[in-house]
């Protein structure tokens, strides 16, 4: 490090990578990122003739204004608040300065990403496409094609995790069934209904696979099998063929994956007017705030109830003259 830093603010942030790495054995990758947010930093505090041993806490919120003025990312205003509280800590720990002036500097929350969501008019589009290549290939192009479709119908009908997905059990799903038991995360179990569109799919995937006569079929449990280490079908390898597919139906291949087809099928069934406690035992998620990414569905939903519905979310009718 060089430039406006000072020798002995320099020697400060050597100091405390060095303690970084000897005493909490940081890789060098995140001794590397440390330098370089805390010469960002340091540069800050140049600008204002203060160095790491004299700054306050007024300054530090004066440098997070900065950051945030700049148009930072929350979570690389996070990462650098975490360094400069990490070596004001330090200084502080090793009587380098006479207060930790970050004690009482806190970091700026982490807003949630909502997930991608397909539309409906794509997800018609991409099943559309993956039914009609089942009909145009021949052979094992066509099994193939029958099984992205299978895999598609369930994904979108169910909800389920990609893992969950791939390697279902082919007894999961018998001919009458309308329910299917997933054995999830931690080995929690839960019924999943299914649709009549993707039990059908898993039909004629089957049935197709069984006129082939292929032996990893007979020879697997498996409703996807594989001939790799697991025994079935790779995420990788279906989330490429997804990708694939997108790109072929017109749409964004880097915006469309097994987990937006997941996100899909919650925020389609809230805003058809699911309830978030079925939402969340469908997707299997322990807790219901994981499943709250969700409301702001059920926030446009509302709204548009509210303005279809309450009387004074329209405008009145005029009233006509009086004599």
């Amino acid at each position: 490090m060089s430039g406006l830093i000072s020798p002995q603010d320099l020697r400060l942030i050597d100091a405390f990578l060095e303690m970084m790495s000897a005493e909490r054995g940081a890789a060098k990758n995140t001794l590397e990122a440390y330098g370089r947010d805390l010469k960002d930093y340091v540069e800050f505090l140049t600008g204002k003739a203060v160095h790491l041993d004299g700054v306050g806490s007024d300054v530090i919120r004066e440098y997070i204004g900065s950051l945030n003025a700049q148009g930072f990312a929350t979570t690389t205003v996070q990462r650098r608040i975490s360094a400069v509280r990490q070596i004001h800590q330090f200084l502080y720990a090793e009587n380098l300065s006479s207060e930790n002036p970050a004690d009482i500097i806190e970091s700026p929350k982490a807003v949630r990403a909502l997930p991608k969501v397909m539309s409906h008019e794509e997800v018609d589009v991409l099943l559309g496409l993956a039914k009609d290549k089942v009909f145009q290939a021949k052979g094992k192009k066509r099994l193939d094609a029958s099984r992205m479709y299978c895999l598609l119908e369930l994904l979108y009908a169910t909800g389920l995790r990609v893992s969950e997905l791939v390697s279902l059990p082919r007894a999961v799903l018998r001919q009458d069934s309308q329910l299917i038991v997933i054995k999830g995360k931690g080995g929690r179990e839960r019924l999943v209904p299914i649709g009549e569109t993707a039990r059908r799919a898993v039909q004629e995937y089957l049935e197709l696979a069984k006129v082939r006569g292929e032996r990893m079929f007979v020879e697997s449990s498996f409703m996807f099998p594989s001939r790799g280490k697991a025994g079935f079908l790779t995420r990788q390898h279906f989330a490429l063929g997804l990708k694939q597919l997108a790109i072929e139906a017109g749409l964004d291949g880097d915006k469309v994956s097994p987990h937006v087809l997941r996100h899909a099928f919650a925020s389609h069934l809230l805003g058809g007017g699911a309830d978030l406690r079925a939402v969340q035992q469908m997707l299997g998620h322990a807790d219901i705030s994981t499943t709250q990414i969700y409301t702001h569905v059920l926030d446009e939903r509302l709204r548009a109830v509210v303005e279809n519905h309450h009387p004074l979310s329209k405008p009145l009718p005029k009233r006509g003259k009086t004599s």
